[in-house]
Parts: structure tokens; C-alpha cells; sequence
């Protein structure tokens, strides 16, 4: 099964928070075709919560783990190193006090 490319699937995500009413913009814009995915979480409440897609070594599948966590600066730090080491990188923010992401949801969790 072909994978959808970055942007692509940068686009329905948008789209499927959007339609859930929740807040969410594009930091960066990565490659559109292969750049990785990094989405943060912000319940502004000071924390946030930065997740990254990864393959389980066991099994191969793709899953979401989390990349960073705790104090908003300091996950913000932790993704200001990430994008200087990936100029492709896509940072997605989303903004749900309840910390909701919709990334364990069919189509978005894998």
C-alpha cells in the first residue's frame, strides 16, 4: 500500500481537527513529499507534549511516541534541536485544553 506524502496527509489532518473543532496550525512547513511529521500538543496549561511517528521494531508498524514532554519551554527547545537537525521537518501545534490530537484515530495512527 503506498504511503500518502507529508503534505497530504498534513492537509487531512488539519481537515479531520478542524471538523472536531479543534485549534491547530502549521510552525513549519516541511518537505511536502517525505519530510517526518511532528505534532505538538498544547492544552495551554504551560506543558505541551511533542509526538513523532516511529515504527515498532517488533512488528513494523507505524505508531506515534512521544518525542518530548513536560514544561511548554522546554518542549519548544527540544523542537527548535529537532528542526535544525531536519530542515524537512513538519511541525503541526495543536491547541485543545483537553489535549486532544485525534492521532490514535483509524487513519491518522498509522
Amino acid at each position: 500500500m503506498p504511503r500518502l506524502t507529508s503534505g497530504l496527509w498534513v492537509s487531512a489532518y488539519l481537515t479531520r481537527l478542524r471538523l472536531a473543532d479543534i485549534p491547530a496550525f502549521v510552525v513549519r512547513r516541511g518537505d511536502d513529499h517525505a519530510g517526518a511529521v511532528v505534532v505538538k500538543s498544547a492544552p495551554l496549561n504551560g506543558t505541551a507534549r511533542a509526538f513523532q511517528r516511529s515504527f515498532d521494531p517488533m512488528t513494523g508498524e507505524r505508531l506515534w511516541v512521544i518525542l518530548a514532554e513536560g514544561a511548554e519551554p522546554d518542549v519548544d527547545a527540544a523542537l527548535a534541536r529537532a528542526r535544525s537537525r531536519d530542515p524537512d521537518l513538519w511541525l503541526i501545534e495543536v491547541e485543545d485544553r483537553q489535549g486532544r490530537t485525534l492521532l490514535d484515530e483509524d487513519g491518522l495512527r498509522d
